[in-house]
């Protein structure tokens, strides 16, 4: 977490009641080597949203944050993005290249999917950016859910060698259709590992949403070994309520101690909406990730 201490006192002072709890934890400030365990990238879809974009980004700078992570990228000034990374600091972690519609589970799409992909291709590269994610698609009228997973693979295996020219990682985003995204034909962990492992692809892997993860299926650890060599990229939110860590029911110490273990080495997506505000929201992921070693 790339806090430094004059940021973490300054933030804890700011706001005595979440603050003093944690800096009686941490009052010497933030070790090495927590800081040096995970580094988050705040969505500033979710965070930040009455000020305009690019003051978002500068806005996850002052946080003490290194990364950000944002969804379709059409319609967005990638000019300012770019000019406002470089000055900040700050790197684009994924953004969304293909969406719910229309959905790569229907082959008559997959022509739209393959330019879409080249065209999200050409924009990380301008803003630096990673990854990026796709997601499968709502359920097809007269498909089977095996149907759509078969048209799921056949499209990300026609459009792997576009992401490994690129040396740019599509991330498979599974969702949950028991909360937010009902009728969605790609949910939980084990399809979306089956699916990437038949694309056989380093540039094609998952999207590994804990939130969704656990509303789908629950058993957040042992599902991460199990798919572990097919993840991509973490994100996360607790539930109930889709907000920062601390503020539910997942006790996210324990997995990102299972994430430590399994080597897990990139940015872990902070794709939820701040409880109060954003300040106390950094404290929270703060104390989640500040677990003793």
């Amino acid at each position: 977490m790339p806090f430094n201490r004059r940021q973490f006192l300054a933030l804890s002072a700011a706001l005595p009641t979440v603050g003093s709890q944690l800096a009686s934890q941490t009052s010497t400030g933030l070790s090495s080597n927590v800081a040096n365990r995970f580094e988050f990238a705040i969505n500033i879809e979710m965070w930040f949203r009455k000020l305009d974009f690019a003051d978002r980004i500068r806005a996850t700078a002052d946080l003490g944050f290194k990364w950000v992570e944002f969804w379709p990228w059409r319609n967005k000034d990638l000019d300012e993005i770019q000019i406002v990374c470089e000055e900040t600091g700050v790197r684009v972690a994924q953004f969304t290249g293909w969406g719910f519609f229309p959905g790569m589970n229907n082959p008559k799409n997959h022509d739209k999917f393959e330019e879409d992909i080249r065209a999200a291709c050409a924009t990380a590269k301008k803003i630096n950016a990673p990854m990026v994610t796709v997601v499968g698609g709502n359920d097809q009228a007269g498909m089977t859910r095996e149907e759509m997973h078969t048209h799921i693979t056949t499209a990300l295996k026609r459009v792997a060698p576009i992401a490994e020219e690129n040396q740019i990682m599509l991330i498979l985003e599974p969702m949950n259709i028991r909360v937010d995204h009902k009728g969605h034909c790609l949910y939980g962990s084990s399809d979306a590992v089956r699916i990437c492992r038949v694309v056989n692809s380093p540039m094609v892997k998952i999207n590994w949403d804990l939130y969704h993860m656990q509303i789908s299926e629950g058993d957040l650890c042992g599902r991460l070994r199990e798919g572990f060599d097919q993840v991509g990229y973490i994100q996360l939110a607790d539930h109930p309520g889709r907000k920062e860590p601390g503020t539910g029911e997942i006790q996210y110490g324990r997995v990102f101690q299972e994430l430590q273990a399994l080597g897990y080495e990139g940015p872990i997506g902070c794709e939820c909406s701040p409880l109060e505000n954003e300040k106390i929201a950094a404290l929270r992921i703060e104390k989640a990730a500040n677990w003793a070693p």
